[in-house]
C-alpha cells in the first residue's frame, strides 16, 4: 500500500531505534500525528510547551544513550524550544528535532507563522536539513538520526512542510551505520605521559565520556600514579557517582574560587573537555582560570572515545588500580535550619540506590555536590548551556528513559517558573520524580552578579530580582497539574517528605523554603 512522506518518517525513525517521541504539534504536524496512530511503537510524550519537549529529550537521550525525536510547531515552535536546545548542544546530546513548516507552494504567500525556520534550528543544531519531497522524508530522516548518534553526540533538525507529510510516495529508509567514535592518536597519549612525568603541576581537565565510572577509575590511576590533580568541567551531561565509585569535583563557578583552585598550575591536559573558562566576563578579573603561564594541551577532544584513551593512558604509565575511597557509614539526616551544607547531608543519607540527580539548584546548591560524594549510587545530570529552565524537563526525560529509577530534581525556584508545565508531564505520564523547589523568592544568583560586576542597585533593580509580591505557592501550582506536593521549612520535616516520597510511585513535589 502506498505511504504518505509522514508514515515513511515514522517507519524510518523506528528502523533507525528512535522509540521515543516528545512533541508539542500544530496544525502543520497533523499528518506527523495522524501517521503515529497507523504505525505503532512510537512511544509519545505530550509537553505543553516546546521548552519542555526539548528539555525532556535532552534528559531522555543523556539517560538512554540513544536519541529521542521532537515535534516541534513550525519557526515560533522552534524558537519557544531554543533555550533547551541550546542546554542540549552544550551537553553533546543527541537529539532528532522534527518541525512542521508551511507547504512549500505555501511559503511564497509569507502567511503568519512563516519564519526563517532553517535560521532558527542552525545556532543549536549540529544538522539542519529542509524536506522538499514525500518521496524524500524517510531517507532524510536516516540521515538525521545518523547525525545525532556521531560522536560525541549532535543536535539533527528536519524540517517538514507539511506537503511532504501529506503527500503520497513516502519510502522506508533502511538505518545508517553510526561512525565509530575516533580513537585517540598514540602521540598524543604518549606526549600526556612524558607531561605527567615531568614532575611539574598538572591538572586534568574531563569531560563527556570520560565521566562514566570505568572512565574515572582509570583517572584515579594516573592521578595516583603521577601526583596529578583532576577535575570536571564546570557543568556535564552526566556524572556517574555515589559509593562504590570514583569522584571527582568540578571547576568552581565562582571566578576567584576558580583561579584559586587551579593557582599554581604548570600544564592543563584536556581529556573530552574544552579549556575551563569563566562563566561570564567581570571587570578586572580573568576569562579562564587556568594560569596566564600554563600549557593546554589536548590529548582528546569531546568525539573521541574517552575511555580507551584513559585506560590506554594508565597502561602507558603502568598506573596500577585504586580503590575506590570508603565514605564509611552513611550519615544519619540533618536536622533543624535548612542549609546546603544540612540538605547535602540529607540527601546523602537518604538517597535511594541507583538514583539520577536533575541539578538545577542554582546558588543554594553550590555546597551539594562536593558534599554527596558518600551518597549510594546515582547519575548526576546538570544544566550545561547555563539557560534556565532545563532542570524540570530534564528530570521529566530522564524518568522516561529509566523506569524504576527514582529521579529527584534539585530546583531553584525562579528558573522552576520557566518550564513548570513540565509536572503536568510528570503526572500524565505518572513518572517517578521527586521535585525539590528550594524557595528562597529571589533571583538569587544574579543579585550574586551584581556584585561581582561593580553594580550599584537601587530599589528598582532589586525589585527586578525579587519574587515575592505575590509570593509563588509551589504547592498549588503543582496541584493545579495533578501533582501531589507538600512544604517543609526544617531539615526533619524535608527528610520525612523526603522519604516518604521515594517510597511511593509517582510524581511528587516538595517546596522547601530556604
Amino acid at each position: 500500500m502506498s505511504m504518505n512522506g509522514a508514515e515513511s518518517l515514522v517507519h524510518t525513525l523506528l528502523a533507525s531505534g528512535v522509540d521515543t517521541c516528545f512533541a508539542n504539534p500544530g496544525t502543520s504536524e497533523m499528518h506527523f500525528v495522524a501517521a503515529l496512530d497507523r504505525v505503532p511503537g512510537m512511544r509519545c510524550v505530550l509537553g505543553l510547551f516546546e521548552g519542555v519537549v526539548t528539555g525532556a529529550a535532552d534528559g531522555y537521550a543523556r539517560m538512554a544513550g540513544k536519541p529521542a525525536a521532537t515535534l516541534l510547531h513550525c519557526g515560533p515552535g522552534l524558537a519557544n524550544a531554543l533555550a533547551n536546545l541550546h542546554n542540549g548542544r552544550r551537553a553533546n546530546t543527541m537529539m532528532v528535532n522534527c518541525v512542521g513548516d508551511q507547504a512549500t507552494y505555501h511559503r511564497p504567500l509569507d502567511a503568519p507563522l512563516t519564519a526563517d525556520t532553517e535560521g532558527f534550528a542552525r545556532g543549536v543544531s549540529g544538522w539542519v536539513r529542509t524536506a522538499t519531497h514525500a518521496e524524500h522524508v524517510g531517507a532524510d530522516a536516516a540521515v538525521a538520526v545518523q547525525a545525532a548518534q556521531t560522536s560525541p553526540g549532535q543536535i539533527a533538525t528536519l524540517i517538514l512542510p507539511s506537503d511532504t507529510c501529506w503527500n503520497p510516495g513516502g519510502v522506508v529508509a533502511k538505518p545508517l551505520p553510526v561512525p565509530p567514535a575516533p580513537q585517540a592518536t598514540p602521540h598524543a597519549i604518549q606526549t600526556a605521559a612524558r607531561i605527567l612525568r615531568s614532575g611539574e603541576k598538572v591538572l586534568l581537565v574531563l569531560g563527556n565520556g570520560a565521566l562514566r565510572a570505568g572512565a574515572l577509575a582509570d583517572a584515579h590511576r594516573i592521578a595516583a600514579a603521577t601526583g596529578a590533580d583532576m577535575l570536571a568541567q564546570g557543568s556535564n551531561g552526566r556524572i556517574e557517582r555515589g559509593i562504590g565509585r570514583h569522584p571527582i569535583n568540578r571547576v568552581p563557578y565562582p571566578v576567584d574560587q576558580a583561579v584559586e583552585r587551579l593557582k599554581g598550575v604548570r600544564h592543563v591536559i584536556l581529556i573530552g573537555a574544552i579549556k575551563p573558562v569563566i562563566f561570564f566576563a567581570y571587570p578586572g578579573k580573568p576569562g579562564s582560570p587556568v594560569p596566564a603561564d600554563a600549557n593546554v594541551h589536548v590529548m582528546t577532544r569531546p568525539e573521541h572515545d574517552q575511555a580507551s584513551a584513559l585506560a590506554a593512558l594508565a597502561e602507558e604509565l603502568g598506573a596500577a588500580p585504586v580503590p575506590a575511597p570508603d565514605y564509611g557509614a552513611r550519615p544519619d539526616p540533618a536536622k533543624g535550619a535548612v542549609s546546603s551544607e544540612a540538605f547535602a547531608q540529607s540527601l546523602t543519607a537518604l538517597l535511594p540506590e541507583n538514583a539520577i540527580v536533575a541539578d538545577e539548584s542554582v546558588t543554594f546548591g553550590r555546597a551539594i555536590y562536593p558534599n554527596t560524594h558518600g551518597a549510594a549510587r546515582h547519575d548526576w545530570l546538570s544544566v550545561t548551556g547555563g539557560a534556565i529552565g532545563g532542570g524540570i524537563p530534564l528530570a521529566t526525560g530522564a524518568a522516561v528513559a529509566a523506569p524504576g529509577r527514582r529521579v529527584v530534581n534539585l530546583q531553584a525556584d525562579g528558573s522552576a517558573m520557566y518550564t513548570i508545565q513540565g509536572l503536568w508531564t510528570q503526572a500524565r505520564e505518572k513518572l517517578d520524580v521527586t521535585t525539590v523547589i528550594f524557595s528562597n523568592r529571589k533571583y538569587a544568583i544574579l543579585l550574586h552578579e551584581l556584585a561581582n560586576v561593580g553594580a550599584n542597585p537601587g530599589r528598582t533593580a532589586l525589585d527586578m530580582l525579587d519574587l515575592g509580591s505575590p509570593d509563588l505557592d509551589f504547592v498549588k501550582m503543582a496541584a493545579g497539574m495533578g501533582v501531589e506536593g507538600a512544604r517543609a521549612t526544617t531539615m526533619e520535616q524535608f527528610n520525612d517528605l523526603f522519604t516518604q516520597s521515594t517510597t511511593r510511585s509517582g510524581p511528587f513535589v516538595i517546596e522547601l523554603m530556604i
